[in-house]
């Protein structure tokens, strides 16, 4: 491995780390391997906590290629549970409504599924990451403050009905970076007349990295511990 030249690796996040918290795990690693107080580690495109899957993590000077490989396709596998939002549209917060669901059926999600596909406008999560006043609008919103976020151009290329069993939907999405599976959700279920929220999310790829190209974080941590070091020549 040589870190300094650069290395692309993708990690399978485990559930409920943060992105961060991995590229620190990569980071700390690093150093004590290389006997060094600093390097630069960075990831291409944040999961949040609560997803699991394909994290694509950069040393040294494969770093200058973050912005190039965030342009990649996701590829997520993603439950939605119908009948129910919540304020983060997702696990991270409570129930705050339950609807009526049982006229949901699986040709009827069909027919709504292509107003989702191609070039679409979506309003980003107001408990996301986006800036507004140079704050998060997590921020806001955990605060309860209400926020007015504007819709986004992005790409959905593919949605595809893995398995229906009411009140569960699980998809499969093709999507351009800055998409919110979370937001999907939401406006899923406004299209079927119905609540929906997020219940799991597994990004199983990456541009060209697929999830079973992916170590898990013990498995890297092993590698950069033991595999051999090469150094770049000197000029």
């Amino acid at each position: 491995m040589d870190f300094i030249s650069g290395e692309i690796i993708g990690i399978d996040k485990p559930l409920r780390w943060t992105s961060f918290d991995a590229v620190k795990r990569v980071r700390g690693a690093i150093q004590r391997r290389m006997k060094v107080k600093k390097f630069k580690v960075g990831h291409a495109g944040t999961l949040d906590p609560l997803a699991t899957g394909v994290l694509i993590i950069c040393t040294g000077r494969a770093t200058r290629r973050i912005s190039e490989l965030q342009e990649g396709m996701k590829e997520y596998v993603a439950e939605i549970t119908l009948g129910a939002t919540t304020p983060s549209f997702d696990l991270e917060t409570e129930i705050d409504a339950t609807y009526p669901h049982e006229h949901v059926t699986r040709e009827l999600v069909e027919s709504v599924l292509p107003r989702f596909t191609g070039r679409v406008m979506q309003v980003p999560p107001v408990f996301s990451a986006v800036k507004i006043d140079g704050k998060r609008a997590y921020s806001f919103a955990r605060k309860g403050k209400e926020v007015e976020l504007k819709a986004k151009p992005l790409e959905i290329r593919e949605i595809e009905i893995l398995s229906f069993e009411a009140p569960v939907l699980t998809l499969r999405i093709l999507c351009s970076k800055g998409t919110y599976i979370r937001a999907l959700a939401r406006d899923l279920g406004q299209a079927l007349e119905t609540g929906a929220h997020l219940t799991a999310l597994r990004r199983t790829r990456v541009g060209d990295v697929t999830i079973d190209r992916c170590w898990t974080l013990d498995e890297a941590l092993e590698h950069i511990a033991n595999d051999e070091l090469t150094f770049p020549e000197e000029e």
